[in-house]
């Protein structure tokens, strides 16, 4: 027997039209290559996406198609990214920080159809477009989206189902090479439903939110869905993501609520040691894509009172699996212990599930194992793939080792490719990190596996040290003292002049090991 409730599909069009019709004089600002601010309000970009969709429609682009979009957080996108989903077609969103060569292999792999860019990323457009002929047009996002919202009526949207592809996302490729991961409306749609939540990302209509993590990374963890879903004010950083400009947006644009990787939290603080200064009004950051520094948690909570949620996370879960937010169980502990549970990963939103798997049958609740996880949002297969990317019942192995306490807060330890497995023991690099991240003169640091003939691996630390500053190597591991066992202590230090980072932002572990994994050896 089936139920007697409205067939009503979740797609991702319908947040949108929410927003027009019940917010409709709600700000939505983005920051424009010369640094002035666009403004426009909810109904407008409604009623340009729509637009849009019709001269996309009129290129002939049906339901299904990939429609690539190379750009930076702007207005412009932010309509592109709705006129290509509420007419059925999916939005692939391309990593702007890859080369051409590699951005014409994701391009042909997903079968994009047309390319929507930002000016300035148009050379790099070009010359993927010559490596990949089967993309039938490039159009530029202002300029040429204005031209083409002007000569159209707006078109109709919907009239196809939730289970509709609606976006594609890539994998950043540090273990190969990238993989799609082809979201549906409704899978997004859930996943707006969830981060909007008090005890997730906590968005709500009186909130002017800056989402910094860009649109590519997993589709801005969601929140360029979110915000309208609830009538927040959008506030879309553009290209300029220094101390200096997100501290002007913030103060500038009254933000409440804002999310980023931490490279982009520590250039602000940087910001603001030199000028001095706040970041009021804002309350409340989300810190995912690698783990937030403990001392840079304490930092923006201490010193500015900025209420800091750490979430873990990742491309192929769309992509929230964990949020850290105070609970009764944080706060029936010390301070100190409840500061650590803080500042682990936290607790799954209903509808995710995790498990941790060791690979020793006797291990202890306490033991890191293989973190798995499966829900409403997870991967099922890759795009273009055969290959289940889940076990038979339905388990994603996310590649990270973790460990679940007993109030149910994930901590991940380390990501599998990155522990050091020195004489068959296990070393985190994250713990070390932390630690190494005390120390007043570091500004960036990594701790890597580098070879080593006796052990297998050791730990070696890298560290960008802050501007002015000089230190020894005996300072510099100083901190690790009494706070790990002996053999934990790096073996080696490397300075670097400036951290490399990958296309999402995070430090670039893969290149710091094919530079250094011999190091010790050469030492």
């Amino acid at each position: 027997m089936n139920g007697s409730m409205l067939d009503w599909p979740l797609t991702l069009d319908r947040i949108l039209v929410h927003a027009e019709r019940w917010h409709p004089d709600q700000a939505v600002v983005g920051a424009a290559p010369d640094g002035t601010m666009a403004r426009r309000t909810y109904a407008e970009c409604a009623d340009r996406a729509r637009r849009l969709s019709a001269a996309l429609v009129a290129h002939g682009i049906e339901p299904g198609d990939r429609v690539a979009t190379l750009g930076w957080n702007t207005l412009p996108h932010f309509e592109a990214w709705y006129a290509i989903m509420g007419i059925g077609a999916v939005c692939h969103t391309l990593n702007l920080r890859m080369d051409a060569a590699q951005l014409a292999w994701i391009a042909r792999d997903a079968g994009d159809r047309l390319l929507l860019v930002d000016p300035a990323l148009l050379p790099v457009a070009e010359a993927m477009r010559a490596l990949c002929p089967a993309i039938e047009g490039i159009i530029v996002l202002g300029a040429g989206t204005d031209a083409l919202i002007a000569a159209h009526d707006p078109a109709r949207w919907g009239g196809f189902g939730e289970d509709q592809p609606a976006g594609l996302c890539y994998t950043s490729g540090t273990t190969g090479d990238p993989k799609g991961v082809l979201y549906t409306h409704r899978s997004n749609f859930l996943h707006t439903l969830a981060i909007i939540q008090p005890d997730l990302f906590g968005i709500g209509a009186a909130d002017s939110v800056l989402p910094i993590v860009p649109m590519f990374h997993a589709n801005a963890w969601g929140i360029a869905f979110a915000a309208p879903a609830v009538g927040a004010k959008l506030v879309l950083p553009g290209a300029r993501l220094d101390g200096a400009s997100v501290h002007r947006l913030i103060a500038g644009e009254g933000v409440t609520m804002s999310a980023a990787v931490p490279t982009v939290w520590q250039g602000l603080l940087d910001h603001l040691d030199r000028v001095g200064g706040g970041l009021a009004p804002l309350r409340r950051v989300v810190i995912g894509g690698s783990a937030c520094p403990p001392s840079m948690q304490r930092r923006l909570t201490d010193h500015y009172g900025i209420e800091v949620r750490h979430a873990w996370g990742m491309t192929e879960l769309s992509p929230l699996g964990t949020v850290a937010a105070p609970s009764a169980a944080s706060a029936a502990l010390s301070p100190e212990e409840g500061g650590r549970l803080l500042q682990s990963q936290g607790r799954p939103p209903l509808g995710v599930d995790l498990k941790v798997v060791s690979d020793d049958p006797d291990a202890g609740p306490d033991t890191p194992g293989r973190l798995f996880a499966r829900g409403y949002a997870t991967v099922g297969r890759y795009f273009g793939r055969d290959t289940p990317a889940t076990d038979a019942e339905g388990w994603f192995e996310t590649g990270d080792v973790a460990v679940i306490d007993r109030h149910g807060f994930l901590h991940i330890t380390d990501r599998d490719k990155d522990v050091v497995k020195s004489g068959g023991e296990w070393i985190s690099s994250q713990g070390l990190e932390a630690i190494a991240a005390e120390h007043p003169a570091v500004a960036h640091c990594a701790v890597i596996a580098a070879d080593c003939d006796r052990w297998g691996e050791r730990p070696l630390l890298v560290v960008q040290l802050r501007e002015g500053e000089d230190c020894s190597d005996a300072s510099l591991l100083e901190p690790f003292d009494g706070t790990v066992p002996r053999w934990w202590v790096p073996d080696g230090i490397v300075r670097v002049d400036a951290m490399p980072l990958g296309a999402t932002g995070k430090i670039d572990k893969r290149a710091l090991r094919d530079a250094y994994r011999d190091h010790l050896r050469a030492s």
